[in-house]
């Protein structure tokens, strides 16, 4: 939710939620077999796929997000320009989780 308010300015409470998710989704990837970009790939697919699921829920009038216009995209509520962002993203959402696991444990 955080990165939408610094991105556009405003967000809606269902992105807490999406946000959480997906933060916690990620970092159970840390745990993952692999380097980095296998977690890349798959932290992206995982964000991915948390945003189909909650655009199908709560974006079925396209008020939350729309990206009917872009590349790529699925009934405008995923593309493909913003499932590449959730690489680097991803990967700083895993990094972030590992620190505040050390932190906390």
């Amino acid at each position: 939710m955080l990165l939408e308010l610094l991105w556009r300015g405003w967000s809606h409470g269902s992105m807490f939620f999406a946000g959480g998710t997906c933060f916690l989704l990620l970092g159970t990837l840390n745990k993952m077999p692999g380097g980095w970009p296998v977690r890349a790939v798959t932290g992206a697919a995982v964000v991915t796929s948390v945003e189909l699921l909650t655009g199908l829920l709560v974006n079925r009038e396209y008020q939350v997000w729309d990206y009917r216009g872009m590349p790529l995209s699925f009934q405008g509520q995923i593309c493909l320009p913003f499932s590449l962002l959730w690489l680097p993203v991803g990967l700083g959402a895993m990094g972030l989780y590992r620190l505040l696991e050390k932190k906390f444990s």
